[in-house]
């Protein structure tokens, strides 16, 4: 199981490749260009043992018959011993070399990671405005906005960085011990003799610190939500005086989010204390070993340098790859987080969604349905919504009231065999999903208002922004006096959320967005609950005056409800009672009781 856990993390990490279309030559040229840089920083020991045995001292010149033969036609040995600068530039050549090669690949990495990472993110958000309601419902947005933000950014930091240096670490690698076997085999297989016991050292932090980097994440999508959350509800905290609550619990999750990062850092720091020991003692060896071969004449001074300066280069990528194992750790951790929600199932249209008139029939067929998390919401619930007219729904707290309006939206689908809904005839689970959210206008009780101004509040969504249209419908959800009482009137920006209007007024500002939509269906859910009885009866009055189409009204207040043309009534998801007004507050049951009950207080 735990195998197949890393095959798929590995596999998600891959699954990114595809990601990468458009910027696989600026890829693969930043690649090249990494080649072009080791082989010129692999340079520098060579000449400097050249300069060593055969330029200073007297040795032979070990080196490509071309370079030879261009040496001799310079003036041999004694020629670059009139002139030994002549090795230095060419020293400071290849160093050049390797700066204009490295600059070459970040400038095309750079170019190629960003773009790659602002597809992933374009890709997540259109996915996750794609993402079924019920999915929304079962994950935290604190979660969610980690995983798009920084999980994401672990993602373009492993591409960006990472990545080139697995291809420079293996090529470090490589190169090294090629040219270190070429001068001495005996030196070379010591120092191979340590590169097991740094990679297994490095394997075993990596398969340790991917668990630990786990926790710690997802602590921290955890710490992330409940921020999120507080910072939402901030009224809701100030007026139940629950700072010190709140306090409290944000600092034992941030403690506890603390502590999973003080064990990973003393994982990490074991890891690289037990690396400088190894590297430490491995160079000691190398020293003393090559001063041993120097003296017996089985290396020369200038192969010990260059050797001893490929050892250095080596202990780096070695060690580094404790590093680069542990990146990629955590990388596989959040590539796997990305992908449960690029994985999650986007909502289903059918094959050939039609598009009918809405303004029509509604009618609820014999619905039976029930939430994955409970027992049946609804049961057995069959009526009819005559087209133009205004129906309404009454019902205690859970009744079910709300869930008809998400199966009417299809933000739940009605499962085959629960019975149907159907719009002049036609089931909506047949009608185009965007066909029928454009044609069904829904205020909820706790509306969300986006961080504008009144008017771009208004108008949101709808293709008219004309200050008389917008005042208009204002006027229509007796919202308008409001407004032009604040100092910018329609050009006041309303905050985050509506913060800084309060309920009634943003209940009204939703109203006036929703009519100004122009939709034949209207639904009102428990959206007037916020005003008082008199502006309540005020919008009731000027929608059914001036709104046309097919209005539901869904409350709790029986006065909200009274002049609808049919009235149904919900117990615990059944259809208890039906009828107009007049012909309910007779009958003996729940609606009269209410009634009653209202009429008393008031």
């Amino acid at each position: 199981m735990k195998q197949k856990q890393t095959k798929e993390k590995n596999s998600n990490i891959l699954r990114f490749y595809s990601f990468t279309k458009g910027f696989r030559f600026q890829f693969l040229i930043a690649f090249l260009a990494v080649i072009v840089s080791v082989v010129a920083n692999y340079m520098t020991p060579q000449v400097i043992r050249v300069t060593v045995d055969s330029v200073i001292n007297d040795n032979p010149f070990q080196l490509p018959g071309f370079l030879v033969q261009w040496i001799e036609a310079i003036g041999g040995r004694e020629a670059l011993r009139a002139h030994i600068a002549i090795c230095a530039l060419i020293s400071l050549l290849f160093a050049i070399l390797s700066g204009l090669s490295s600059y070459a690949s970040r400038m095309n990495l750079a170019r190629a990671c960003e773009g790659t990472v602002a597809r992933i993110r374009d890709t997540l958000f259109d996915h996750i405005q794609h993402l079924p309601y019920a999915w929304h419902n079962s994950h935290q947005t604190g979660d969610i906005i980690q995983r798009c933000t920084m999980d994401v950014d672990l993602i373009r930091n492993f591409v960006s960085d990472q990545l080139m240096e697995v291809l420079r670490t293996v090529l470090l690698l490589v190169v090294s011990l090629v040219l270190m076997f070429s001068m001495n085999i005996e030196l070379s297989l010591i120092v191979t003799a340590f590169l097991p016991v740094l990679i297994i050292s490095s394997l075993i932090f990596f398969v340790i610190t991917g668990k630990k980097f786990q926790i710690a994440d997802e602590t921290e999508g955890e710490l992330t939500a409940l921020v999120q959350e507080n910072l939402t509800g901030v009224r809701v905290v100030r007026a139940f005086g629950r700072e010190s609550f709140e306090i409290d619990r944000f600092n034992r999750k941030n403690e506890e989010f603390t502590n999973y990062w003080v064990r990973l850092g003393k994982v990490m720091g074991l890891n690289w204390g037990l690396g400088d020991f190894l590297a430490g003692f491995q160079v000691l060896v190398i020293i003393i070993a090559g001063v041993f071969f120097v003296e017996h004449g089985a290396l020369t001074a200038g192969e010990f340098l260059a050797f001893t300066a490929y050892n250095s280069m080596l202990v780096w990528p070695a060690r580094n790859l404790g590093r680069l194992l542990a990146e990629l750790s955590k990388t596989s951790i959040s590539s796997t987080r990305l992908f449960d929600i690029l994985d999650a199932q986007e909502e289903q249209d059918c094959t050939e969604p039609v598009e009918p008139p809405m303004d029509k029939d509604i009618v609820f067929s014999h619905v039976n349905f029930g939430y994955l998390d409970s027992n049946e919401v609804l049961s057995d619930v069959s009526f009819t919504i005559k087209a133009g007219t205004t129906f309404g729904v009454l019902g205690a707290t859970g009744s079910g009231k709300s869930t008809l309006v998400y199966l009417l939206d299809r933000l739940y689908e009605l499962p085959e065999g629960q019975g149907s809904i159907t719009i002049g005839g036609v089931d909506i689970r047949r009608i185009s999903l965007k066909h029928l959210r454009k044609n069904i206008g829904i205020v909820l009780q706790e509306p969300f208002l986006f961080s504008k101004t009144f008017r771009e509040s208004i108008s949101d969504g709808s293709s008219r922004h004309d200050e008389e249209t917008v005042r208009h419908y204002a006027k229509l959800a007796v919202i308008d006096d409001a407004i032009e009482n604040f100092a910018m009137g329609y050009d006041t920006p309303i905050g985050e959320r509506g913060v800084t209007i309060s309920g009634g007024q943003k209940q009204r500002v939703a109203i006036a967005r929703m009519l100004m939509q122009d939709t034949p269906i209207k639904v009102f859910d428990d959206s007037l609950s916020a005003v008082d009885m008199e502006t309540d009866a005020k919008i009731r009055r000027s929608i059914r005056e001036n709104v046309r189409g097919t209005t539901v009204l869904i409350a709790h207040r029986i006065t909200t409800l009274m002049n609808a043309d049919q009235i149904i009534v919900l117990d615990k998801g059944k259809v208890v009672q039906m009828g107009s007004h007049e012909e309910l507050s007779q009958q003996d049951g729940i609606y009269k009781r209410i009634f009653d009950a209202q009429r008393a207080v008031n």
